[in-house]
């Protein structure tokens, strides 16, 4: 067995999977933010690293959409198919992208009429070591700040 071909299996083989658990207590009803993470064509307007969404198909148990990333140098789409428990939960899935693996769950608990927490859980892993060393630090940034992208659309939503 050749040198390149050890490389190669090594690279084809690596596994890095990444959980990340979010949450937060937010001012704004759970029906709000369901709705506001549901609304994937909007994202190009409030997350600063994504260029283009694009609804694949919604109705009132699924949503699949495509999302492009572009962040610094990185241009990368994945499709994901959401199935959705109005208003208290969303499961994220993946059909299409750089992944090995994409999944995750959004969590909507009511705590007063106006008041809810969130809980986001996400757990992701690149199809091979290269993809992994060029985009996870990217979508390692994206899937941490998640959360707070989405109050602080919902904060200004309700200023306006």
């Amino acid at each position: 067995m050749s040198f390149k071909s050890i490389i190669v299996r090594y690279l084809q083989s690596y596994h890095s999977m990444i959980t990340i658990k979010k949450h937060a207590l937010v001012f704004h009803s759970r029906e709000k933010m369901f709705n506001l993470v549901d609304q994937v064509e909007d994202y190009p307007n409030f997350l600063p690293w994504c260029g283009k969404a694009e609804i694949i198909e919604r109705t009132e148990k699924v949503t699949k959409a495509t999302i492009l990333i572009t962040y610094r140098n990185v241009k990368q789409s994945f499709t994901t198919k959401n199935v959705k428990i109005y208003p208290s939960k969303m499961n994220i899935n993946l059909i299409d992208g750089p992944f090995k693996t994409l999944k995750g769950e959004w969590k909507f608990i009511e705590i007063e009429k106006d008041t809810c927490k969130i809980e986001f859980e996400l757990q992701y892993e690149f199809r091979n070591y290269i993809l992994d060393k060029l985009i996870s630090p990217v979508f390692n940034m994206i899937a941490n700040t998640f959360i707070d992208n989405f109050v602080a659309k919902a904060n200004k939503d309700s200023d306006a």
